[in-house]
């Protein structure tokens, strides 16, 4: 049984962890909405109704939005173990990447390095715009800081794709950390994948426990994470160093750069969609 859920961004993941918690085995996110999947072909008259309260709850959260449109329909029997692979392309990020996953080869371009990434339960595979946008101005920092090179720290690796990155334009130390067991999994497969493992100190310390300080800091979190963070983060930059951020909607990327404005510039804001990645400097 497949359920299509066409609603506003900011409502997706609320919704996604919802219908997992509900027994969904996988959702696919989508711009404008999102598709759950039930293995069961009818689904019982409890979780619809339950799914239905939840949606309504959800969009009264937001009374001026457009009501959510829901959708059912049985779907026909395939190989879901690897007919959902079809979907995963390689992607260009940026000027310097390809993000591939492991069973594709991508297009060979000489000024391009290639970062291979397992899909699996950790947030970070490229396609999304708040990953793009931090590769990108990684990018940006890597170029102001030229070839002396930079320190990194990851806050909430995922699949560890900000600190491949990070290790690929030139970093000479990067630091990783996640609270997620599943992602530090993930993640630590697909450094060695990279052959970066050597090159990334990746564990499962709390912000708070790192007493250092580094070049560059990027977090991909949400903007409350980020707010409720944003002490600690601070700590964390060297003088003069660099901050990246996101996750952020838009409607709340004006509380963000708020927060941070005391000690901090914004030197960019990349705009995609819904979501704002920032680019912060230590004044």
């Amino acid at each position: 049984m497949q359920l299509s859920i066409r609603t506003r961004a900011a409502s997706i993941d609320a919704l996604s962890n919802f219908l997992m918690e509900r027994g969904a085995p996988g959702v696919v996110l989508k711009k404008n909405g999102i598709d759950a999947f039930f293995a069961h072909p009818h689904a019982g008259a409890s979780l619809r109704r339950d799914v239905h309260r939840f949606v309504d709850a959800v969009a009264r959260l937001s009374p001026r939005a457009h009501k959510p449109r829901l959708r059912w329909r049985v779907i026909k029997q395939e190989n879901w173990e690897h007919s959902w692979k079809r979907f995963i392309k390689p992607r260009r990020v940026g000027k310097t990447f390809w993000v591939t996953p492991p069973w594709l080869e991508p297009p060979k371009f000489r000024c391009r390095r290639t970062i291979i990434i397992e899909p699996g339960m950790a947030f970070g595979t490229g396609t999304h715009a708040t990953t793009r946008g931090c590769m990108e101005l990684l990018e940006e920092v890597s170029g102001r800081v030229g070839d002396r090179g930079f320190t990194a720290l990851d806050v909430g690796t995922g699949s560890g794709i900000l600190a491949i990155a990070s290790a690929h334009l030139g970093a000479r130390e990067v630091c990783a950390i996640d609270n997620d067991p599943v992602a530090l999994e993930v993640a630590r497969g697909n450094l060695t994948a990279n052959r970066v493992a050597s090159r990334i100190c990746l564990s499962g310390a709390r912000l708070s426990a790192i007493r250092r300080r580094f070049d560059v800091v990027a977090a991909n979190l949400t903007a409350e994470t980020v707010l409720e963070l944003a002490g600690a983060l601070d700590k964390k930059v060297a003088p003069r160093g660099f901050l990246i951020l996101s996750g952020i909607l838009r409607e709340k990327a004006g509380a963000v750069t708020r927060r941070f404005n005391d000690r901090f510039r914004v030197l960019k804001r990349k705009r995609a969609r819904e979501w704002v990645t920032l680019l912060m400097q230590r004044t």
